[in-house]
């Protein structure tokens, strides 16, 4: 299993940014996937999933309104579209699948929102 995010970086606050995390050595479209971040000096939080069929996502609530998830299954993909982004955003971000009782993850990528 291999998970490997991209698309972080620096973006002022109310910006935008797009993950990907493109995934292999497993059948993508038959797993739900989730983001998490975390942020220096604060544990690791789910910041949302989307369904292995992508018809249904949720969010956790700090960031419903301005983050979406998406997948595209034939290019074994999930996206975290962010949007409106504020200074508290700052955090590694990582996608993870969780597949016959284990979790596996990327490397993560860092977004810091900062003017």
């Amino acid at each position: 299993v291999q998970l490997v995010e991209s698309g972080g970086g620096l973006v002022q606050p109310g910006g935008s940014l797009r993950l990907s995390c493109v995934a292999s050595g497993f059948p993508f479209s038959s797993f739900p996937m989730t983001w998490y971040r975390q942020s220096p000096g604060k544990e690791r939080e789910l910041v949302g999933g989307i369904t292995k069929d992508g018809d249904m996502s949720s969010l956790t609530a700090s960031v419903k309104g301005r983050f979406t998830i998406s997948r595209d299954n034939d290019k074994n993909m999930v996206y975290l579209q962010m949007s409106r982004m504020k200074p508290e955003d700052t955090a590694v971000y990582y996608c993870n699948v969780y597949m016959r009782g284990e979790m596996f993850w990327g490397q993560g990528t860092q977004v810091t929102v900062s003017s």
